[in-house]
């Protein structure tokens, strides 16, 4: 089993004709993903990698019912009309590569899907992958191994990180989430948390976060109250950050004391989760958990 996306998932690009639309429209094709069909308005009629393109996800649907998945690449000035488009035609999972849209504009397409019953991965994220099932997202697909842990993970570049190292000491993944590095994003940590639970191919969970924000204290707050119930390892980037520092992602901002490494950390270990100093704990610590 997995959650999110799996081997039943039918992929629908939005913004497929661009560069990288084009490109990761492919290497979701390459990984055996089912991109069913794109959309770029204007181009319709066209194919990309034999994919048919449709100048409106309403059209899309249209001709291909069974799509149920999107990941967008449309340019941040018009994406969140891209997901309003997809959660209007009906799609449950819409994931939103762009990076640089404004937080008003994420609140507002991020509650609009609520009410109808859809979820947002991202934005600013590098997707979300089911090993041997299916990829939608922009992840290397190699580095990943089936196996029975999560990953959850407000960074990219450590997504990958993580996950290769502990496919390196054949530790598999159940799935995979890049949740985004954004202040507002659609899924959180404690959202993810919940569909973990629920899910017996998944035996442990790697939570890989950051400083800024209070969805690692949120997380923590689930765990120590047993509504998440497996082995946790985590790993909070930004340890070393100095101060008065603006950081990579918008997301990773200490405002008035909330949201440090050190308050992320005490509330995680208080809830009996294994905090990891390097990412080059993790496998090690995870491995432990799996023992006990």
């Amino acid at each position: 089993m997995a959650v999110l996306v799996d081997s039943g998932t039918r992929v629908l690009v939005q913004g497929i004709t661009g560069r990288e639309g084009s490109f990761h429209a492919k290497a979701m094709l390459d990984y055996g993903t089912k991109v069913v069909a794109g959309v770029t308005p204007g181009k319709g009629g066209s194919e990309v990698h034999g994919v048919p393109v449709y100048d409106s996800v309403k059209e899309a649907v249209a001709e291909h019912p069974e799509i149920n998945t999107s990941i967008i690449f449309v340019p941040a000035p018009f994406a969140p009309d891209a997901v309003y488009e997809a959660v209007d035609a009906g799609i449950k999972l819409v994931v939103v590569i762009t990076e640089g849209i404004p937080v008003h504009d994420t609140m507002r397409f991020v509650n609009y899907a609520r009410q109808k019953g859809a979820t947002v991965i991202g934005p600013n994220c590098p997707g979300v992958i089911t090993p041997g099932q299916a990829k939608v997202g922009i992840m290397p697909g190699h580095i990943f191994r089936e196996g029975g842990v999560a990953v959850v993970s407000r960074s990219g570049t450590l997504t990958y990180e993580i996950s290769y190292m502990l496919t390196r000491q054949g530790i598999g993944q159940s799935t995979v989430v890049g949740i985004g590095g954004d202040p507002i994003v659609g899924l959180s940590f404690t959202e993810a948390l919940r569909l973990f639970q629920q899910d017996p191919q998944t035996e442990a969970l790697v939570l890989i976060g950051e400083i800024g924000g209070d969805m690692e204290e949120r997380a923590a707050e689930m765990i120590k109250k047993g509504e998440f119930t497996k082995p946790v390892v985590a790993y909070i980037a930004g340890r070393t950050a100095p101060p008065e520092k603006r950081m990579g992602h918008a997301g990773a901002i200490i405002m008035m004391g909330a949201g440090t490494y050190e308050g992320k950390v005490k509330a995680l270990r208080e809830a009996g989760v294994e905090v990891a100093e390097t990412p080059f704990e993790v496998p090690d610590l995870v491995r432990r958990a799996l023992r006990r």
